[in-house]
């Protein structure tokens, strides 16, 4: 059993070259928003996405095969709303949450709230960005480049889109330079794993999350799409439709649980060897889930907008 609704891929006339190419891009403000865009062609498809809840205990998914899973995790009272009060208190749950997932040392680095009602309000962050909507496009957040880019990003001074830019002392970086070079050595290990959660003190309704199943991605699947910042320019997969991807869902989550979701592992399948990109394997860590929003025909009218957080970890192995 599941869920049934419409997610969005790009379309399959998309450049899939996995290097940078000048056609597929957004350009994002110093708020978080998305202000322009140029060779975006997405196209709809319906799809089945099955109850992760429903699996076996052997069967479930997992962050390290499949690229995302769940876990109880009560939380303190935070006001989400409250920029400062996420990053000195809530970051320190995301992060023990994922050490006790991987075995890593681990650092949170960024966040976004999430809700439709509270975009089309134009809603802030108390000391933060602007409120996000939900994304609706099948996409992973990091590449091939870009993740270990954004990790050493991490070991300098913050700038103008870094969430911890007042936190971190002046001149110093939030990751040792040392410790992350070693991570993207040959022989290091880094991931880069998405801390997400309802936020709201009713259950999910609208806008659920697909994840998609690391194991059924291919290189084919994926197109590098730029996203132009004040400060740096970041990547991120999106994704083409084929048939093979399978997605889950955790219907109805609670503010009490945390969906871990891998956004890149360096140690993935899809990790590239001497400039090509590897064959696809059953065994072994999934590199990341493709994941998105989507709508669920059945939600009620009258359902509760979802409001979300999400925050990015890095995880040095």
């Amino acid at each position: 059993m599941g869920l049934s609704g419409l997610l969005h891929f790009l379309t399959p006339e998309t450049d899939s070259s996995l290097y940078r190419n000048d056609r597929v891009r957004m350009t994002r403000d110093d708020r978080g928003n998305f202000v322009d865009s140029e060779g975006v062609a997405t196209e709809p498809h319906e799809l089945s996405v099955r109850d992760a809840r429903q699996l076996s205990s052997a069967g479930s998914m997992t962050l390290e095969r499949n690229g995302f899973e769940l876990r109880a995790a009560p939380v303190a009272d935070y006001d989400f709303l409250d920029h400062q009060e996420v990053i000195t208190g809530y970051y320190r749950d995301c992060e023990q949450l994922v050490a006790d997932a991987t075995g890593a040392r681990v650092w949170a680095f960024d966040h976004n709230i999430r809700s439709a009602g509270g975009q089309a309000e134009k809603r802030q962050v108390k000391g933060g960005q602007d409120v996000q909507g939900p994304a609706h496009i099948v996409h992973g957040d990091y590449t091939l480049r870009s993740a270990p880019e954004r990790l050493m990003q991490l070991t300098r001074p913050a700038s103008i889109n870094d969430t911890l830019r007042d936190v971190i002392p002046a001149g110093q970086g939030l990751i040792p330079e040392d410790v992350a070079e070693d991570a993207v050595a040959d022989g290091g290990r880094f991931a880069i794993i998405n801390v997400w959660r309802n936020i709201d003190t009713v259950p999910v309704a609208t806008h659920p999350l697909a994840l998609c199943d690391g194991q059924s991605v291919e290189p084919e699947d994926l197109v590098v799409f730029e996203i132009h910042m004040p400060d740096r320019i970041g990547e991120n997969y999106w994704a083409k439709f084929d048939a093979r991807h399978t997605f889950y869902c955790y219907p109805e989550m609670t503010r009490d649980e945390a969906l871990l979701i891998k956004q890149w592992d360096s140690a993935g399948l899809l990790a590239l060897s001497d400039g090509k990109q590897a064959d696809h394997a059953g065994d072994g860590p999934c590199t990341f889930s493709f994941h998105s929003a989507f709508h669920d025909p059945d939600t009620p009218g009258d359902a509760p907008d979802r409001w979300s957080i999400e925050v990015r970890c890095v995880a040095l192995y």
